[in-house]
């Protein structure tokens, strides 16, 4: 079912870039750095849609990694807790 719906919306956003570029054929020109371009403006518009959610899938991924990594550590640290709450544990019963 997942794969329907992402198939659909894939679809759906094609189709409405293609409208978007359909519907702003204008020129423009694009200064990038170094580089002057001269491009439809729908497509110019869709181009920069594109990059700005590759720009934020990459900072999303690289938060999800810092999430993982951190509750990584905070595993570790509890396993080397409960070690050591162990071992006081036995040690004071054979102590007492």
């Amino acid at each position: 079912m997942s794969r329907v719906v992402f198939y659909f919306t894939v679809s759906l956003a094609a189709l409405v870039a293609l409208f978007v570029s359909a519907m702003n054929i204008d020129r423009v020109e694009v200064e990038l750095a170094f580089l002057r371009i001269a491009t439809p403006l729908g497509l110019a518009l869709v181009v920069a849609f594109v990059a700005g959610l590759v720009a934020g899938l990459i900072w999303r991924v690289y938060w999800v990694a810092e999430l993982l990594n951190e509750r990584g550590r905070l595993r570790r640290a509890l396993r080397l807790a409960e070690q050591r709450a162990r071992a006081a544990a036995a040690t004071g019963e054979n102590a007492g």
